[in-house]
């Protein structure tokens, strides 16, 4: 027997893979009833062999299909495959604001040359059409390996199109990576959780407009808040709040367990705090520094276009350049 009973019902519980657990019974049931003619009637035996035969070869193809499944789900568990970037405007108001959009612009951009999937999950808008907060969800094959490091606050020095006497202006916003395991240990009572539903905003049609899908959960506990608006069903917009919020709790827990071992650290590079400064985009000299690892690189609208593999690969493989931080 390929899998034990106790496996199988594991696979059972899997959508991934529960219809392949269904047919490798059938087959074994075929099996069964192929030996079973056989042994009652021998005139049947090259019938019945080369029956076993097409059954062992269909048998062979969903363990394998099974074992890939499996392999595949193993590795996810360690390198997800679904991550929500969040981007808040820092200080700076508006120039924040507007300066959050080209992140999220940036990193969606980005995630096109890579071949990911993105979705807006929640957005709040400035008087000028930047981002307060977005919640962006990527799915991806590296997408987590890839935009891990950029987790904290981003600077940007520039003179804003508003500024009349062309001063440079500093804006921050933060961005923060919450990797999405199919498997968390995380638990969380529904006594400790509060629920609010809204209508959500924007362009969508008669659904938008009548039924209060958009999802606003609260963890009393933490005050963590998160807010779900792009799924059509309140129970869709809800699951994924829970998705989020659970992420969001896994990283506050590795977060308060990196801060013990912060002295072993040091060479790490930085330690996913989103309050640490990691990045400047500096406008008026076409440079991007980042302070991490001393490196720094120009052609800024290119950067800001989406061309970020340079500055990814640098973090990966943490390479230390000569330039001293801003």
């Amino acid at each position: 027997m390929e899998f034990d009973a106790e496996k199988r019902e594991e696979l059972r519980k899997n959508h991934s893979t529960r219809f392949l657990v269904e047919q490798l019974e059938k087959i074994e049931t075929d099996e069964e009833n192929a030996r079973a003619l056989l042994a009652t009637d021998q005139s049947m035996a090259p019938l019945v062999a080369e029956e076993l035969k097409n059954l062992e070869t269909q048998k062979a193809s969903v363990v394998a299909q099974l074992k890939s499944i499996i392999e595949s789900e193993k590795e996810e568990e360690e390198t997800p495959l679904e991550i929500i970037l969040e981007i808040r405007a820092g200080a700076g108001g508006e120039e924040a604001a507007l300066f959050a959009w080209q992140l999220a612009e940036m990193y969606m951009r980005f995630g096109e040359t890579r071949g990911w999937t993105s979705k807006i999950i929640h957005e709040s808008k400035s008087d000028l059409d930047g981002y307060k907060e977005v919640a962006i969800e990527f799915k991806g094959k590296d997408a987590f390996t890839s935009l891990r490091y950029e987790t904290g606050v981003h600077r940007v020095q520039r003179v804003p199109a508003t500024e009349k006497n062309g001063r440079i202006h500093t804006s921050t916003a933060s961005v923060a990576i919450l990797p999405i395991f199919k498997r968390t240990k995380i638990v969380i009572n529904p006594t400790e959780l509060e629920m609010e539903y809204s209508r959500s905003g924007g362009a969508g049609g008669q659904n938008v407009n009548k039924v209060e899908t958009a999802v606003r959960l609260i963890h009393k506990p933490t005050g963590i808040d998160v807010r779900c608006t792009s799924e059509r069903s309140q129970l869709a917009n809800r699951e994924k709040a829970m998705m989020i919020l659970t992420a969001k709790l896994q990283q506050l827990k590795d977060e308060e367990e990196a801060k013990k071992y912060s002295a072993d650290r040091k060479n790490q590079i930085g330690t996913g705090d989103r309050s640490e400064k990691i990045r400047t985009y500096n406008f008026p000299q076409d440079r991007v520094t980042d302070h991490r690892i001393k490196q720094s690189w120009s052609n800024l609208p290119k950067i800001m276009a989406g061309d970020i593999g340079k500055i990814v690969e640098a973090l990966q493989t943490g390479t230390i350049g000569s330039e001293e931080e801003e």
